[in-house]
């Protein structure tokens, strides 16, 4: 059998070349639409989209991708065919929706470059926790309005009487008094001054001698424990603690960009 000639095999490649771009053409396709082809790439770039905005592409959703594509497709074509994309409204917009994914693109590829290292986050935890640390009180109160209730209440715990129940009867603060007048731990810095004064004197167990009084009304407070200030360990807030240094990052940087800029215009100005 004899072989083709060089002719008649460039020939055959070419018929075969001409047979296989229909195919691969259409594997970068998802449809057409009125005989226009909708690329397989602006799905990827939606799916892409919802990725970077933390939501989780699943089968369901990539599936509506699909259909929200083609839908795009048929709703561009009708908005051409009626000369929308001519008109001066369309123009002004299309501007505005550039500049803003300039604007997003700007800010996504500063992020990129500047990330926020374990070591920044480290940094700025050590600062809160030296900040947190100390005593924290866990305290009771009863609140009222008069100094007279006030001592009448405490004569009666010092008869024997309970102060939790009377905290629930009498005492004005919802949140403690359904408590049984119980704060919770907190450091004194988290009280008004003369209510921390009062409270540091105490020794557990200890409730004040004598009402104190605040722009609230009068206390009787007595202290119930003490402990070392609580702070969470640092893998369990360095997510929290790293999307704060950014946007602190993010915000520094917009700044600097503004104060930059040779502009007439007076920011913030009525």
């Amino acid at each position: 059998m004899k072989h083709p000639v060089p002719a008649a095999r460039a020939a055959v490649a070419s018929a075969l070349l001409a047979l296989m771009l229909p195919l691969a053409a259409s594997a970068q396709n998802i449809a057409t639409v009125n005989g226009k082809p909708v690329p397989k790439a602006r799905v990827e770039q939606l799916l892409q989209q919802a990725a970077r905005a933390g939501q989780q592409v699943t089968p369901e959703m990539q599936g509506q991708a699909r259909d929200q594509v083609v839908l795009r497709e048929i709703f561009v074509q009708e908005a051409n065919k009626r000369g929308i994309a001519a008109t001066p409204d369309f123009a002004a917009q299309m501007e505005l929706a550039r500049q803003s994914i300039l604007i997003r693109e700007l800010f996504e590829d500063y992020r990129k470059k500047n990330p926020i290292s374990d070591a920044d986050a480290k940094v700025e935890y050590d600062k809160f926790k030296a900040q947190s640390s100390g005593t924290e009180y866990r305290a009771r109160h009863i609140l009222v309005e008069k100094e007279e209730e006030a001592k009448a209440l405490i004569a009666q715990i010092k008869g024997g009487a309970s102060f939790e129940d009377l905290a629930k009867k009498n005492s004005k603060d919802p949140g403690s008094g359904a408590n049984g007048g119980d704060l919770d731990f907190a450091k004194a810095e988290s009280y008004v001054p003369e209510f921390s004064g009062a409270l540091t004197k105490l020794k557990k167990g200890e409730m004040t001698e004598a009402a104190v009084k605040s722009q609230f009304g009068w206390h009787i407070i007595r202290l119930d424990d003490t402990r070392e200030a609580q702070f969470p360990g640092f893998d369990d807030v360095k997510g929290q603690i790293k999307q704060r240094l950014e946007q602190a990052k993010m915000q520094q940087y917009q700044e600097d960009l503004r104060t930059k800029a040779k502009t007439d215009y007076k920011f913030g100005a009525k």
